[in-house]
């Protein structure tokens, strides 16, 4: 064996030696648990978020999934395809309210129950699970908009409910329904799911424990995965012992896609785009090749109507905002004399207050921004409109116009048609009175092409 070979040789031994160091050092996926954060509204991108970690975790063969859950609360339509994912898992998924002072509010609840193993942090709370109407009315009022808390009560009278009452109904008896089924899917205390619905009731760390709504109260995540260490979990149709001792915790954190996807469907955020989308598109028409604001808008429209098509969007606020611009766009071409602009600036106000169909926490456009919008909208026409009072009083400076009031030299003797030299051009002129040839004369008017000018000197042209 030559001295290349051996060299060869070694050079492979050593690097096979190094890779199989790296690998036993290396904790392997199946000693880890995957935590991840469910912090603020619920909605489309923490529904993502869920689901494509416990996707992940299952893939990976992790041991369980973590949800640390701190929410006010989300949309329905999240909720549900989180609870979906849970239900499906065949990975153990612990959920964990924490840290103290958090809370499992509203969605939360239903996202806490759904999970394998419920646990949470003392000093914090669940419940309030009482589904918000549709166009934000109160729970606790009459309204035909409003879900009635005794949604099983009759009706004193004559017994017929109001549509509003039988729509509120419905709405609270199907999340009533639906909770109760994962409660005794997962063994928990039906009794709380029902009145946590109903009643809008709460429960702290300690009293859910007693109740039987979850199962450890722990204080960190350390205590935590210590007592779940052993348990039992029902995955699908078989049962799975819960071993955690030891186990490394990894924070799945969101990726560009998911980053991208909380940024768009912000209402706020949305609300941006698709008011950006307009107004590029009119300046696009308004200014037919400028590009920038075509392609600007055109991008800034598409990803709000992505956006709007994931959260709950009352269509007729939408119809009320494009209407409202393309009133105050025609303000810009039609004289209007303000109606337009103003019409549009109340219809763009109302779109605005009735753009998301829903009072739930962090899913709606501020009252504040709404404000600003409308106020810089009015500010914008009230500007144009002084730049166009402000046109109109300044003298011509172009055109044909812009001879009147200028001084010419007369070609000739004539009393009525003749003929003046004005800026080193031969024009004919008609005056009302006789006229010598050289003598000054002041352009009065125009009639055609024939200049109307009298005798005398020009005046001094004012400053605009």
């Amino acid at each position: 064996m030559d001295a290349f070979t051996r060299s060869l040789l070694l050079t492979l031994l050593a690097l096979l030696l190094a890779v199989g160091l790296t690998a036993a050092q290396a904790p392997s996926s199946a000693g880890r648990v995957y935590l991840i954060e469910v912090d603020g509204g619920i909605g489309p991108a923490t529904s993502d978020h869920i689901r494509r970690g416990i996707a992940r975790a299952q893939t990976d063969g992790a041991m369980a999934v973590v949800l640390r859950i701190d929410t006010p609360g989300g949309l329905d339509a999240a909720t549900r395809d989180i609870n979906q994912a849970l239900l499906a898992a065949q990975v153990p998924v612990i959920g964990y309210v924490a840290p103290e002072g958090a809370r499992a509010a509203s969605a939360g609840t239903f996202i806490l129950y759904a999970t394998h193993l419920a646990a949470m942090a003392p000093a914090t709370s669940l419940g309030a699970a009482s589904p918000v109407a549709i166009g934000g009315g109160d729970p606790g009022g009459p309204s035909p908009r409003r879900p009635m808390p005794g949604a099983g009560q009759e009706d004193e009278g004559d017994g017929k409910a109001e549509d509003g009452t039988a729509m509120s109904r419905k709405v609270t008896n199907d999340a009533v329904a639906y909770l109760r089924g994962i409660a005794e899917r997962r063994g928990r205390d039906v009794a709380f799911a029902e009145a946590a619905v109903r009643d809008a009731a709460t429960l702290t760390a300690r009293e859910a424990l007693e109740r039987g709504v979850i199962e450890i109260v722990a204080a960190d995540l350390d205590d935590l995965l210590a007592q779940a260490d052993g348990r039992t979990v029902r995955l699908g149709e078989r049962e799975a012992t819960l071993a955690l001792a030891g186990a490394v915790v990894e924070t799945l954190a969101p990726d560009w896609r998911n980053r991208l996807l909380s940024v768009i469907t912000d209402p706020s955020i949305a609300y941006f785009l698709l008011l950006i989308g307009l107004y590029g598109l009119v300046f696009e028409g308004y200014n037919p090749g400028a590009l920038v604001p075509g392609v600007v808008g055109a991008i800034s429209l598409l990803l709000a109507l992505y956006a709007l098509q994931v959260l709950p969007v009352n269509y007729a606020g939408i119809a009320l905002i494009v209407l409202g611009v393309v009133l105050m766009t025609a303000e810009l071409f039609l004289p209007s004399f303000g109606t337009l602009g103003i019409g549009g600036v109340v219809a763009l106000v109302a779109g605005s207050v009735m753009l998301f169909d829903t009072d739930v926490p962090g899913f709606g456009v501020p009252r504040g921004l709404i404000g600003a919008v409308a106020g810089v909208s009015g500010l914008a026409f009230l500007a144009i409109g002084w730049l166009a009072v402000r046109a109109r009083r300044r003298p011509v400076v172009t055109g044909r116009h812009e001879l009147i009031g200028h001084a010419a030299i007369a070609r000739n003797d004539f009393d009525g048609r003749g003929h003046v030299r004005i800026r080193g051009e031969d024009w004919q002129a008609r005056s009302s009175g006789p006229v010598r040839a050289g003598e000054t004369v002041v352009v009065t008017g125009l009639d055609g092409l024939v200049l109307l000018v009298r005798p005398g000197s020009a005046d001094p042209p004012s400053r605009p």
